[in-house]
């Protein structure tokens, strides 16, 4: 399936429209028990997707999009209906969302801007269906750019030295305030007591030169070696470093001609596109995490 093939998340109407994601042990009677319920309910299933990792005995992992008249109003009654009469008997994991209330995201940035400008471009051309709400940086360099498009831009100082106050500041800003944090190439370390407080997920993006080319200078070291390919990777945040499930991944070939300034150009631009993309499908509930993989539908 090509990015194209992903459907815009303003492509269809979303008034009354429900996003239904679920994971648990595979078994027979699953997807009968699922339509029925939404059907029983009063809801029309406008599409699913469903996948299994193995053909018995493995994870089954299921996306379906439906259409209920006043779903707004019945939502937490449906919720806990099928909780109660689907979920809890197959042991599910799931999550139950409207498609016409966008995420409510903050973006966090350093110093480059490359990232940063392009989601918040992409979102003001109605690109990206999420509601950015802040944006937050350990330096002061982006804020006459990011006030063009009306967003707060918080500066928030972050060095070795005040990590836990920086981190305590970051939490009183985002927790309970945003359902997901974008790390559009914000280079500090985020602890693991941060990770485990702070309520949501977080989307990173970095160069796919990783493991090989680690620390400063990665696109001069890749051009001694050589490189044949300039990649990136998003992926969500765990504790471990750049370890945690992969959402999308690109490259674009380099070789001989290239200047390390025209690695660094051509691996800003796959960053841009990889993280858009994963923000988008995290945004339209595409993505189920299981162990450290993800499955995007």
């Amino acid at each position: 399936m090509t990015t194209e093939e992903y459907p815009r998340a303003k492509s269809l109407p979303v008034r009354d429209v429900g996003r239904l994601l679920l994971r648990c042990a595979d078994r027979p009677g699953l997807v009968a028990a699922i339509s029925s319920f939404l059907t029983g309910a009063g809801a029309n299933i406008v599409s699913l997707d469903q996948h299994s990792t193995e053909q018995t005995g493995g994870t089954f992992m299921q996306r379906t999009i439906f259409h209920l008249p006043g779903l707004t109003a019945a939502r937490e009654e449906l919720e806990r209906e099928f909780r109660e009469r689907v979920a809890e008997p197959f042991e599910m994991d799931f999550r139950l969302t409207e498609a016409a209330k966008p995420k409510r995201v903050a973006l966090m940035a350093s110093r480059e801007d490359h990232c940063l400008l392009d989601l918040l471009w992409r979102n003001r051309r109605g690109e990206l269906d999420m509601s950015v709400v802040m944006v937050i940086s350990n330096h002061p360099d982006l804020a006459e750019q990011v006030r063009a498009f009306g967003v707060p831009y918080i500066y928030v100082p972050a060095t070795r030295d005040n990590r836990a106050e920086a981190e305590q500041r970051l939490l009183d800003l985002l927790r309970g305030n945003v359902d997901l944090v974008v790390l559009a190439r914000y280079m500090q370390i985020l602890t693991p007591e941060f990770l485990d407080a702070i309520g949501c997920p977080l989307i990173n993006i970095h160069h796919s030169f990783l493991p090989a080319f680690i620390g400063a200078a990665p696109y001069r070291r890749a051009k001694e070696r050589g490189v044949k390919l300039v990649g990136a990777t998003a992926h969500y945040v765990t504790a471990d470093l750049d370890e945690g499930p992969i959402i999308e991944q690109d490259v674009v070939r380099v070789d001989h001609r290239h200047a390390v300034e025209d690695l660094v150009r051509l691996g800003s631009d796959v960053e841009r596109v990889v993280l858009s993309r994963a923000v988008l499908w995290h945004c339209e509930d595409r993505v189920i995490r299981f162990g450290n993989q993800t499955v995007v539908f």
